[in-house]
This record gives C-alpha cells, sequence and structure tokens, in this order.
C-alpha cells in the first residue's frame, strides 16, 4: 500500500522536525519519516548551544597547518581515519579551496542572520505553553589557557563585533565574575553575549509531539531505500515500513543525506563528522553557564539537571564505533580548565557518539533543487544545526509553500559545488 501525503519529511533531527513544524502550521498535510528514533542523531548529544559567535565558517584561514598536524591523531579534536575514497579526498579538496578570506567575508553575514533570526524563533517557541527546553540567554564564554590562542580569539571577536556580533574579551576577574559557582583556570576569554543554550533532546522531543498532536503523521523505524523518479520530479519514496507518494519531499537527512540522494541527479558533498559527548547528572559545584574550552576542543553546557561535556571532530565515514580514546581526551582536559570538576567522580549518565553532516565550505545546503522539481534540501549544518534548527524550518516552509525566503538563500544553494 502507498501512503500518500502533501509533504514528506525525511530525517527526524531537529531540521526535519522543525521543517515539518512550520510546514503543517502554514496548512500543509505533513508527513515526517525517521529511520531510527526521533532525535536519535547528532540532535540528541550535542551541545545544546545557540550560536551566533559561530558566524565564521568552518572553512576558514589558519584551519588546514593545525588539521594536518592532528589529522593522524586518534586523540586529537581533529581526526580522519585512514581510507582511500574519491568522495573524501574531492571534500578534502574544496575543503581548502575554500578555506581563505574571501569566503569567510561572504559567509559571515548569511550565518549571523540565520543565527539572529533562529534565535529570535526560539523565543517563540519557548512560549508554547506544552514546550520546555530550558532555554537560557546567559551567552557563551570561550576561554583559553594561552596568550596565543586568547589574542587569536580576540582577533575573532573584532573581526564579529564589526560585523554586528556582540562580543568582548573579559579578564579573569570578569570571567570569576560571570561564573561565580567554579573556578576556572585561564588567562582570559571572550563572552559572546547573543550566545543562548537549551537542552536539545528536550526539544527537539517536545515540538516533535506538539507537530503529531497537529496532525502530522509520524513514521519512525522507516529508513528509505530508494526514490522513484518521474518526468523530473520524486514520485515514490520507498522505505522499510512501506512506499510514499508525495507531492513534495523534505530531504534532511542530516548525515545521510547523500546516501538517500543517491537515485537523484544531485550530489550533496557532505562528510559524516563524528562528535563525542559525555553527559553527567549535574555535580556540585556546577557552573551556570556555557563554555568552550577552545585549546582543546570541547565545550560544557549546563542542561537543567545535567552538564554536558562535547567536542571533537572525526572523518570517518557512516560508522557510529566509539573510540574510549577521544572520551578520554575530553574528560582529561576538563580539569585542566575547570579544577573543582573531577569526571571520575560525577555520576555518568550517558557516553554518546553522533554523526553531524559537513560539507567543505561550511555553509548548509537549504534550498529547492535545479534537477527535481519537487525536492527541497535542508541538510549539511555541521556544529550548528540546533542552532539554525527553527530558521531553517521556517525557510524550508517558505520554499515549499511558494513564499519569498525571509533571508538570502544564494550562498546555500544545492548545486554551488557543480
Amino acid at each position: 500500500m502507498v501512503e500518500k501525503t502533501d509533504v514528506l519529511v525525511i530525517g527526524g533531527g531537529v531540521i526535519g522536525v522543525c521543517s515539518a513544524h512550520y510546514l503543517q502550521r502554514a496548512g500543509r498535510q505533513v508527513t515526517l519519516i525517521e529511520r531510527g528514533e526521533v532525535c536519535s542523531g547528532s540532535s540528541h548529544g550535542n551541545g545544546g548551544l545557540l550560536v551566533p559567535s559561530h558566524s565564521i565558517p568552518l572553512a576558514q584561514p589558519g584551519v588546514v597547518l593545525p588539521a594536518l598536524r592532528w589529522m593522524g591523531n586518534p586523540e586529537s579534536p581533529f581526526y580522519i581515519r585512514p581510507r582511500f575514497e574519491m568522495d573524501l579526498l574531492r571534500w578534502l579538496w574544496r575543503f581548502w579551496r575554500k578555506s581563505n578570506r574571501r569566503h569567510v567575508e561572504r559567509s559571515i553575514p548569511i550565518l549571523r542572520d540565520l543565527n539572529l533570526a533562529s534565535i529570535d524563533l526560539y523565543d517563540e517557541l519557548a512560549d508554547e505553553p506544552d514546550l520546555d527546553f530550558d532555554l537560557e540567554h546567559r551567552g557563551v564564554l570561550k576561554i583559553f589557557k594561552t596568550s596565543a590562542q586568547l589574542d587569536h580569539a580576540a582577533e575573532h571577536c573584532a573581526h564579529l563585533t564589526a560585523r554586528g556580533i556582540q562580543a568582548r574579551v573579559v579578564d579573569t576577574a570578569e570571567i570569576a565574575r560571570l561564573e561565580p559557582n567554579v573556578r576556572i583556570d585561564a588567562i582570559g576569554g571572550v563572552l559572546y553575549d547573543q550566545d543562548a543554550h537549551i537542552t536539545p533532546m528536550k526539544f527537539v522531543h517536545g515540538l516533535a509531539g506538539i507537530a503529531q498532536q497537529a496532525g502530522v503523521r509520524l513514521h519512525t523505524g522507516t529508513e528509505v531505500i530508494g526514490l522513484s523518479r518521474a518526468d523530473g520530479r520524486i514520485r515514490e519514496v520507498h522505505t522499510t515500513r512501506g512506499d510514499f507518494a508525495p507531492d513534495q519531499v523534505v530531504l534532511a537527512g542530516g548525515a545521510w543525506s547523500p546516501q538517500i540522494a543517491r537515485d537523484l541527479p544531485l550530489r550533496l558533498p557532505i562528510q559524516a563528522g563524528k562528535g563525542y559527548s559525555i553527559t553527567f547528572e549535574r555535580p556540585d559545584p556546577c557552573p551556570d553557564m556555557p563554555m568552550t574550552c577552545d585549546e582543546a576542543r570541547f565545550g560544557i553546557t549546563p542542561m537543567g539537571g545535567l552538564l554536558r561535556f562535547a567536542g571533537t571532530l572525526e572523518l570517518s565515514g557512516l560508522n557510529l564505533d566509539v573510540d574510549e580514546r577521544r572520551i578520554a581526551a575530553i574528560l582529561r582536559s576538563v580539569p585542566q580548565y575547570l579544577p573543582e570538576l573531577d569526571p571520575d567522580r560525577m555520576k555518568l549518565v550517558e557516553k554518546w557518539r553522533g554523526l553531524r553532516p559537513v560539507t567543505p565550505d561550511g555553509l548548509p545546503f537549504i534550498g529547492r533543487s535545479n534537477t527535481v522539481d519537487n525536492l527541497v534540501v535542508a541538510a549539511g549544518h555541521a556544529f550548528i544545526g540546533v542552532s539554525l534548527g527553527p530558521i531553517t524550518g521556517k525557510l524550508v516552509s517558505e520554499l515549499i509553500t511558494g513564499r519569498e525566503p525571509s533571508l538570502d538563500l544564494s550562498l546555500l544553494r544545492l548545486e554551488r559545488f557543480g
């Protein structure tokens, strides 16, 4: 039996759920399918940060040489598992080509506008009576132990403040005032005032529940195994739980998006960037504001009754193996910055890993396909999927319903790599 639907959303992470929510609010009949459970991928275990501070793309000057030094070390913040795959080699080549100042200058305005618009939408969603996701506007504090890294961060800070992002360099006295609960071993930091944080799994599960109550049909354990096309359109989506005949399709499959799109005349250069997080019950003492420890490349986020450490980037394909060395590297770094926090004395809730969808230029794909008439793609958000979830969902809704997108999406077009 084939299930007909107005819009079929593929993917039950933050991007897919937000898309389904805003499409339903726009009056569309929506079906959402997810290969696992809702919020079972990167939307579950990420750092929960909403980050206008991340308005400089991953592909930027000065990142290639440190990445080359780290890439052979399985405990480093950035690791590439040795393998010979043309897709990976092409991705690395494109990443190198995009790591230049011109690309950064072109990218900052759209990343800034996406992040700020998304935080405004989070504020609106926080007013929903049945949606509690621990939204807090405390900013994010980036802390540093070396003057070289602090000076580099100050340059980034100045670069972003000149482009409308609120940020300032802070000394140790200001750090102690901002976070009085725990002692922080750092020589200084940068405070990004507009940043915020949430408990991401509460948000995605809560919004999915609201969308389902409003009429969105939700199918979990439903993996796409093929797409049938005719006359330039997707006619049927074949899954492990039956077939769907949609009028419009939204591909929000995260790191699996290229695999899902393999039957289409569309190539999405997305690599799976594995990240790790370790979540504990909230200890005493515990920081109240989120922080990033930039030399060690990990973040610390209080989430209601939890405390989460998250970080690292590992390009190792679509595999979910757990490398304990990478988890251990994060945990060893914690007392170096917060001496009163000893992970060995804290109550573990979960060790987690997930696959972020990473594009070569650090910008997501958000747009309608030029080659498949009824396809909109929303994927490739890498580290900022939760941050951009609501605005991406709103933009998807605008694209599907034929309205003018509320932001200029020209830099995010699907065919920008040819």
